[in-house]
């Protein structure tokens, strides 16, 4: 395997030695401030060992955290909106990373319980962050689903996100990549 990346400055550092059990440890717990830190954490690990498909994953889950929007880590550790943009930025074409765009667009449609509408609007949001920075990415033509305008998703950011989030996104959309 060849170096690792350079970390992203949207990420926390992550202690060393992190593997799967970081988040395994959660599977029966509150998925709360702590999980969401330790997703941000091992997305970060991920990221550097060059695996970057599986370190949005782990973002997508941090979005999935139980927060209300108040908690200390969101201060320092804002929703990954930016990390989200950053990384698939700077995915070098050597590393694997899949198609973030088709992930996204099934993910929003196909939503589920807990916190259905908040977690669709998120993904809208990871989706049309995508669509910006790797445009040439296709959507799925065989996944019939009506795609929101950068207004709905706002609109939805609005109404199901914490206080903040749709301008926190707007401005990941429009700094997305540096």
């Amino acid at each position: 395997m060849s170096a690792v990346l350079p970390p992203c400055p949207h990420l926390p550092a992550p202690r060393g030695g992190l593997d799967w059990r970081a988040l395994h440890a959660f599977r029966d717990a509150d998925r709360g401030a702590e999980y969401y830190f330790a997703c941000l954490e091992y997305g970060q690990t991920l990221w550097t060992r060059r695996l970057a498909a599986r370190a949005l994953l782990c973002l997508d889950r941090a979005l999935g955290a139980d927060l209300r929007g108040d908690e200390a880590v969101l201060r320092d550790w804002p929703l990954p909106y930016a990390a989200m943009g950053w990384l698939v930025a700077h995915t070098p074409p050597d590393v694997f990373i899949g198609n973030p765009r088709v992930h996204f667009q099934h993910y929003a449609g196909r939503m589920n319980e807990p916190r259905r509408d908040q977690r669709r609007a998120r993904a809208w949001a990871c989706w049309a962050l995508v669509r910006g920075v790797r445009p040439e990415l296709p959507g799925d033509p065989g996944h019939r689903i009506e795609e929101p305008s950068a207004e709905v998703i706002a609109i939805e950011l609005r109404a199901h996100g914490h206080a903040g989030e749709a301008e926190r996104w707007r401005t990941a959309m429009k700094n997305a990549g540096q």
